[in-house]
């Protein structure tokens, strides 16, 4: 059998040194979120595929094109999930999330979607996001866009942009889906295939096309807006005048849809200039979400970023990756004796929160100080034969190479002095 040496493409490894980076981003989310009374779920990597079907929409590009489904060996047709809403939502549906009462949750993990990798995406992916499921209100929206700056900040990623819009409720859409075809359908020719299969099928999907060809047109489309019934129009203003008292800075972006179709009244996404072309790092809002078995929606606001695209934002600012921890002691061992006391030296240091590195076999003392060179180790205890007769042995600060004799017996009192 081959070696197998990389991962599949368009998934990686993340190292000892990486993954405190990682934790870093992960409890600031745990400490922020709690503030604002989410509590942390946890849902299974993959659900039945009628989850994100019926709740993202069979017209949505992940769902018609980025989904990674496979059938199990019962028949059932699985999906590994690609966003994280939905299954948040079908995990909540046994609550009383469904009477209206309100319900806040994170997550943090995995996703997948079988597109093409791009920068801080690749088909295996990892987001932090936040639900408030069961109540609809204008002020729960610009909490939650609240929550997830001040995430943002307190985890070094500053200077982003955040842009908002309104998509109504579904009663709003058909004005403004005649308005918008009417303004595509005479340079619908000129636009990309996707563009122009979307027409007709979904005409929401062109103002999040990327394509360049078809940027222009979409630049100068109708603020679709403008058309909805004056209650989503107050909806969204009371949203915009919240965040305005609370000196949070954005801008309206009348083209703003995000990609899902469950999204209703308030829509946002956050960008950022360290990532270049692809400069999304966080986005979210309210949201009509349809499951299987339910003939009402449920009703939530929330947000997801892209750990990955975090990460390379926080080290385009310059901010320093988390450090790995190092050993607070290295016992280096000169014999046999001295092996078995320090094992068990060892053992005792650690339970006291100590780290304490032993090497698992005799070696010579240049061996054993390369290796706590090596590991970074604050100190070293040298013991051999004589120093466990006599009860003393000498401990040497690797910074500066100063060294003193300590008793044996008080090596966790002189460590915690």
């Amino acid at each position: 059998m081959s070696k197998i040496s990389t991962p599949p493409p368009g998934t990686g490894d993340i190292f000892p040194d990486e993954v405190n980076s990682w934790l870093a981003i992960e409890n600031t989310a745990r400490r922020v979120f709690g503030l604002y009374g989410y509590g942390e779920i946890r849902t299974p990597i993959f659900e039945y595929t009628e989850v994100f079907q019926r709740g993202l929409g069979d017209e949505t590009e992940v769902v018609k094109k980025e989904m990674y489904t496979f059938e199990d060996r019962g028949g059932r047709s699985l999906t590994l999930r690609p966003e994280g809403t939905a299954g948040v939502m079908r995990a909540l549906s046994g609550t009383d999330v469904m009477n209206g009462v309100e319900n806040r949750v994170f997550y943090i993990g995995p996703m997948f979607r079988g597109e093409k990798p791009a920068a801080g995406r690749r088909r295996q992916f990892h987001q932090i996001g936040v639900e408030n499921a069961g109540r609809v209100a204008p002020a729960l929206d610009a909490e939650c866009i609240l929550a997830l700056t001040q995430f943002l900040e307190e985890i070094g990623v500053g200077g982003f942009n955040l842009m908002i819009n309104t998509r109504g409720v579904p009663e709003d859409r058909k004005p403004a889906e005649e308005a918008l075809r009417e303004h595509f359908k005479p340079v619908i020719d000129s636009m990309c295939d996707d563009c122009r299969s979307r027409l007709e099928r979904n005409v929401w999907r062109i103002l999040d096309c990327k394509q360049p060809e078809c940027q222009a047109h979409i630049v100068s489309a109708p603020d679709a807006a403008s058309l909805f019934a004056q209650p989503s129009r107050d909806y969204f203003n009371r949203v915009c005048d919240i965040l305005t008292s609370l000196d949070v800075k954005f801008t309206v972006e009348p083209r703003l849809v995000r990609g899902l179709d469950y999204y209703v009244h308030t829509v946002f996404e956050l960008t950022h200039s360290g990532l270049g072309a692809q400069n999304a790092i966080a986005g979210g809002g309210r949201y009509e979400l349809h499951l299987p078995g339910f003939s009402k929606p449920v009703h939530g606001v929330g947000f997801a970023a892209g750990v990955e695209r975090l990460l390379m934002v926080r080290e385009a600012l310059g901010v320093k990756p988390e450090p790995v921890r190092t050993p607070d002691l290295y016992l280096i061992s000169l014999g046999a004796r001295a092996l078995a006391f320090n094992w068990k030296l060892a053992c005792e240091l650690r339970r006291e929160g100590i780290y304490a590195a032993v090497e698992a076999e005799e070696k010579s003392m240049k061996s054993q100080m390369r290796s706590a060179d090596r590991l970074k180790a604050a100190r070293v205890l040298i013991v051999g034969d004589t120093e466990l007769d006599s009860g003393t042995a000498a401990l040497k600060q690797m910074s500066d190479g100063a060294q003193r004799q300590i008793a044996l017996n008080a090596v966790k009192e002189e460590l915690f002095k």
